[in-house]
């Protein structure tokens, strides 16, 4: 008589979820305690769905350890913002509490989010309401739930954007936790009956297995890089109107060094819908992730591992079963590129749109650049709306032809016309934060993302190269914050001053890179890439992009069919 296999235990982190009363935990507990400028270990695993992440500085982190001090612990606070779209008020208001409470800048992160660095504890509720008194939240910023919903921000070609846009809200909405945690940690909304039993029809009792990710992409542009995401959207659409959407699903960029059971992967197309078929589709893939996803390995609680390991035909049986009705033939759809469009524009609707470049998304005052400044005396004239784009850059948009030449006088007068003179290897350019906030940082990416852009700007010039737009991505570790491995170079931290290099994606977000050099340093990176930008100016085709160029030398292996397109294809 054989014994009953033992079912393998939960991760921690669901035996956290299990226990949390529907997030609420003991986070009122830890924000009071004095002894110590940060929350108890569970709590700062619950605190995430609520949009926050306890951080602490990692350059005083061995200082502070030699005098026996706690780590600088302090928080980073993280909007949810679907699509990206804030008021100029929203603006002021994020910058107000940014003076008072957090670092004194902005940051604008690549899934068109806020996010406020360095608040100390005792200032956490009060910028959590002061949040949600400029009509934002934070709700699910983070955590085991479905993200800052992206979408494409572009308010010049059509009035597609526009719907695609508030179906981005829409979705969002949807997907949203029921639990009334978030109002009564934060908001000290009165606590009702049944507190901590809310029913979460969506998302379970213990929410999702691992964070999910849903973007809606317009083509021809792919900035949202759809192909990255858990869960996607086409726009499929005739001139102005909108015919439906091209599902996808499967996306996701996390890895882990040395672990070959983790990888990125790119997401599959598996058919087509109509715009009000899209909640439903929605939900039901998040109830398939819900139901099947890995709960005892998080490191392999992505969908994709779920679709890896059980295979794309039985993701789409069970979702077609769940939803009642069959996806229809996957529509023809075309991307140019995976990139922002920078300068003045003009929309169908006559007014114009600015698109500036801000480096890694941070808005800060420094010298010679007052871009802080500068943002804040636009939003106070400005009578129409800020785009976050998926590219860590901002549209103004909405503009008046009579208000053009004051917003752009306060644009160069503040050091925010950069993208004017800058190289489209640097206007391009991607980088997370990594040190010294990251606790999963391994080496340099934001602050370093300057310094070997302008090295390799030298050595592109030396060879006629300058004007070659070239995306590269930084990434602190391999987890894959900034899309590194969609990228035609990418640097992911291995450790300080080290990194893995990747080479052969391509400018429209369809092709994964490949690992070309593992575990070097800044030397390695540009004695790497010297010998391969030199071929490149010689041997490359008309139009042919540095990606596509390693790819067809032979320099990174090519994979065998691109995933979209080949599943696509199957339908």
């Amino acid at each position: 008589m054989s014994t009953p296999t033992k079912p393998p235990a939960l991760s921690e982190a669901e035996q956290i979820k299990a226990k949390s009363r529907r997030l609420r935990g003991t986070l009122v507990e830890s924000l009071a305690d004095p002894v110590t400028g940060g929350l108890a270990p569970a709590d700062q695993n619950l605190i995430k769905f609520h949009g926050s992440y306890q951080q602490d500085n990692r350059d005083v982190r061995e200082e502070r350890r030699q005098q026996k001090l706690e780590p600088a612990y302090d928080f980073m606070i993280r909007t949810r913002l679907p699509g990206g779209v804030a008021t100029p008020a929203q603006w002021l208001a994020l910058d107000a509490l940014a003076q008072k409470y957090a670092n004194g800048t902005l940051r604008l992160t690549t899934r068109q989010a806020f996010q406020l660095h360095g608040v100390i504890k005792t200032d956490l509720k009060r910028t959590m309401q002061g949040i949600n008194a400029a009509l934002l939240d934070t709700i699910a910023a983070c955590g085991d739930v479905n993200r800052n919903v992206m979408c494409n921000p572009n308010p010049v070609d059509s009035r597609v954007h526009e719907e695609a846009h508030q179906w981005a809200v829409k979705l969002s909405e949807h997907l949203l936790p029921k639990t009334r945690a978030y109002y009564e940690v934060w908001l000290d909304k009165e606590k009702v009956a049944g507190s901590g039993e809310e029913e979460e029809p969506i998302l379970g009792a213990t929410y999702l297995p691992r964070k999910f990710k849903a973007a809606i992409a317009v083509p021809p542009i792919n900035d949202v890089d759809v192909f990255s995401q858990d869960l996607g959207f086409i726009a499929i659409h005739e001139e102005d109107r909108l015919l439906g959407f091209n599902v996808t699903v499967g996306g996701g960029m996390g890895a882990t060094h040395g672990d070959a059971a983790t990888f990125p992967r790119l997401a599959d197309v598996i058919g087509f819908i109509l715009p009000e078929q899209l909640l439903a589709v929605a939900e039901n893939v998040v109830k398939v992730q819900r139901d099947y996803g890995d709960r005892t390995t998080r490191k392999h609680a992505r969908l994709k591992y779920t679709i890896e390991d059980r295979g794309i035909a039985w993701f789409v049986s069970e979702l077609e079963s769940r939803l009642g009705f069959s996806l229809q033939p996957t529509r023809p759809f075309t991307f140019e590129h995976n990139g922002d469009l920078f300068g003045w524009r003009e929309g169908h609707d006559g007014r114009w749109h600015l698109t500036l470049r801000l480096e890694s998304g941070r808005v800060a005052d420094t010298p010679g650049a007052r871009m802080l400044t500068g943002l804040r005396e636009i939003a106070q004239l400005h009578p129409g709306d800020f785009r976050l784009t998926p590219n860590q850059n901002l549209i103004i948009a909405g503009v008046t032809p009579e208000w053009k030449e004051d917003i752009d006088s306060l644009v160069e007068a503040h050091g925010l016309g950069g993208f004017r003179r800058a190289s489209p290897l640097r206007l391009n350019a991607l980088a997370c934060v990594a040190l010294p906030t990251c606790g999963l940082a391994m080496a340099e990416a934001e602050r370093y993302l300057p310094d070997i852009v302008g090295k390799l700007e030298e050595r592109l010039a030396a060879h006629g190269l300058q004007d070659e737009k070239i995306l590269l991505r930084i990434t602190g570790c391999p987890n894959g914050c900034a899309r590194p491995y969609l990228a035609e170079i990418a640097l992911v931290g291995k450790a300080p001053g080290r990194y893995n290099l990747f080479l052969g994606g391509d400018v429209r977000g369809q092709r994964l890179n490949r690992l070309y050099r593992e575990n070097i340093d800044e030397a390695g990176v540009l004695a790497a890439l010297e010998p391969l930008f030199s071929q490149y100016a010689r041997e490359r085709r008309p139009g042919e992009g540095f990606g596509d160029f390693t790819v067809r030398a032979g320099h990174v292996s090519s994979p065998p069919a691109s995933p979209p397109l080949a599943a696509a294809a199957s339908r």
